[in-house]
């Protein structure tokens, strides 16, 4: 077992250890009176072909099912009995496990939830339970307009990545799945190798360690087939060369969407990354964001807008949404170009980057005040860029943009002349 400490005088001092089977452990002793174990798999619906799109999210369904060990229910009722919590969640690049516990219980529940993820037995006649379940949430997924606006922008910014599929699958594809197929998918993904258990509460970082490592050693059937990356043949694809619009109707609708999307760098390229972060801030985060005053503010033309710079593993998106009538579209259309194209001319002023500086670094202590919170953060970035630094250095790395990189982050990725748009009308 090897330990590499990092050496920072700040806020955070993880842990970080290898296990000779593959699996990284995050470990933190933390002041406050409870423990969060989050396991992170290396794996999304991004893994997933055509044939078995959804696989990913169903399986974390069935993760809690039952093992040879535990029958169906009882780790949710040996958890409830300890007043402790758990919960789940599958996105595109990976699915995340975690429980919160008192300091005391943890050495009882941790395995539980290790024995769970690594041991889940995925039986027929609770497939064919939790398959209805599962169809029950796509045609609810369906009928929000919200998702659904959310998914056609998705399909305009991205042609052939599997970020254009939804992560539950469709309803065709669910109906048509078996349990061997999950168990395959199970038994390939589900190794230590291709996870990241965090532990990060008020227990010695040594125990913390010796519990999670000593759960894997009970639990685990190593496989020792060469392990596969998802992402192994993708390349992302090239930016818009010109305007690509898209309309719908929906009938569910008070007011109009328009959605706009540029493709921008993912995780892989880190770095690019963070001058967009600070560009969405500016344009759309709180009252005094450039948009928000001058288009909903001051002109009256939307009723809502918000800017994301959403960063996956492969690639991101830069997405801008707005909710207004239906005649004002093309003036709130063209308001956002307006804007695109200040940002390749004119140089921001200092003030709206310190801002944006500002509400990140209070964001970043915020955001730190729990083990849930910080075994969030280390697990996100030590499980998708296989790195911790970027977890601890992210406000330093927002401190350090300015008007040059956010310019030329503008220039090369935010065209008011090549993007996605996506126009929503009611009937």
């Amino acid at each position: 077992m090897t330990s590499t400490l990092l050496k920072i005088p700040r806020l955070n001092t993880p842990k970080l250890y290898q296990l000779p089977d593959g699996l990284t452990i995050v470990a933190e002793q933390m002041p406050v009176e409870a423990v969060n174990l989050s396991l992170w798999v290396n794996v999304g619906s991004a893994a997933e072909s055509d044939t078995i799109n959804g696989m990913a999210h169903f399986l974390e369904h069935m993760i809690f099912k039952g093992t040879e060990r535990l029958t169906s229910g009882e780790f949710e009722r040996r958890i409830e009995e300890r007043g402790a919590i758990t919960n789940a969640a599958t996105s595109q690049d990976y699915t995340h496990y975690y429980i919160t516990a008192a300091p005391k219980d943890f050495a009882e529940l941790a395995p539980l939830q290790i024995d769970v993820v690594l041991n889940a037995s995925i039986p027929n006649e609770a497939f064919e339970r939790e398959r209805l379940v599962v169809l029950e949430e796509i045609r609810r997924s369906e009928d929000n307009p919200r998702r659904r606006t959310f998914q056609r922008a998705i399909e305009t910014a991205f042609d052939r990545l599997p970020y254009r599929r939804p992560v539950l699958g469709p309803e065709t594809v669910i109906s048509q799945l078996q349990p061997r197929q999950m168990r395959d998918f199970h038994a390939t993904w589900y190794q230590p190798r291709s996870m990241t258990a965090v532990a990060v509460g008020n227990l010695p970082v040594e125990e913390l360690i010796e519990i999670v490592a000593k759960g894997f050693e009970q639990a685990v059937n190593i496989d020792s087939s060469p392990l596969m990356t998802q992402h192994a043949l993708a390349n992302s694809e090239p930016l818009f060369t010109e305007i690509v619009r898209k309309e719908f109707i929906d009938e569910s609708l008070q007011q109009a969407r328009l959605v706009m999307v540029w493709r921008v760098p993912g995780l892989n390229e880190l770095e690019k990354t963070y001058a967009l972060d600070v560009l969405a801030g500016i344009l759309g985060h709180g009252f005094t964001s450039r948009l928000v005053r001058d288009l909903r503010e001051e002109q009256g033309l939307v009723s809502y807008i918000s800017v994301s710079n959403m960063t996956q593993q492969l690639q991101g998106i830069f997405y801008i949404t707005a909710s207004c009538t239906i005649e004002n579209l093309s003036a709130t259309e063209a308001g956002i170009v307006q804007h695109m194209r200040n940002l390749q001319t004119e140089m921001v002023k200092e003030a709206e980057i310190a801002r944006v500086r500002t509400k990140v670094a209070n964001r970043f202590v915020f955001g730190n005040e729990t083990p849930s919170d910080r075994a969030t953060l280390y697990g996100y970035y030590q499980s998708m860029v296989g790195d911790l630094e970027p977890a601890l250095n992210y406000p330093a790395r927002i401190q350090a943009q300015d008007a040059t990189s956010l310019m030329q982050a503008a220039q090369e990725y935010l065209s008011p002349d090549a993007y996605g748009v996506v126009v929503i009308k009611p009937s």
